[in-house]
């Protein structure tokens, strides 16, 4: 996420009046291409019944930290929204979920969901899928290595994910291809903007 990590900083220190573009904002706009690519994973598991249900809305719940415990909270429509948008209503409402402000509504249907473990730390973890979802991306701390680039090393920033999924509904292969998009969406600050 070099470049995308330089394009952000950039626009951050450009409007700082603005509100604070972060990794997550734009890796919720990644998600949804991702989604629309593999519809599968935008769906939630019917186990009763025995079914999956696609979605044709992208409702990305937020795992956010707060003093009380991990809650998710459900931006809705993020195919609709800017990722400015995005970035000033994730703060509001990460915000308001550390404040104990924030109703059971707001935590309910979600279609997918991003936790971020960035600020803690951390390389690599496994996140746990929240059913009726059938599948989260997690989201580790950034880190500088070394990478071959065009035949040479280079210091990158790499930002470690991971994808949890119910095997119900998705299979390993798709998994991979899923995961993939969003590191190709993430590594391409362009892509992004045309893919959002």
């Amino acid at each position: 996420i070099t470049e995308l990590e330089a394009a952000r900083k950039q626009f951050v220190s450009r409007r700082p009046a603005a509100p604070k573009v972060t990794v997550t904002a734009l890796a919720m706009k990644a998600a949804v291409a991702a989604l629309k690519a593999y519809p599968q994973f935008n769906a939630s598991l019917d186990a009763p019944a025995g079914i999956v249900i696609l979605k044709k809305y992208y409702h990305i719940g937020v795992a956010v930290d707060t003093p009380h415990g991990l809650l998710v909270p459900v931006i809705r429509d993020v195919e609709r929204k800017s990722v400015l948008e995005l970035a000033a209503e994730l703060a509001e409402t990460a915000e308001r979920a550390r404040e104990r402000k924030i109703g059971l509504d707001e935590m309910r249907g979600g279609t997918f969901t991003i936790t971020n473990l960035g600020g803690i730390g951390g390389t690599n973890f496994a996140p746990i899928v929240n059913y009726p979802e059938v599948a989260i991306l997690g989201m580790a701390r950034s880190r500088l290595e070394p990478a071959v680039v065009e035949g040479e090393i280079k210091i990158r920033l790499h930002l470690p994910l991971s994808l949890s999924y119910d095997h119900r509904a998705i299979d390993g292969a798709d998994g991979a291809r899923f995961l993939r998009m969003i590191c190709e969406t993430l590594g391409d600050p362009m892509r992004l903007l045309l893919e959002a």
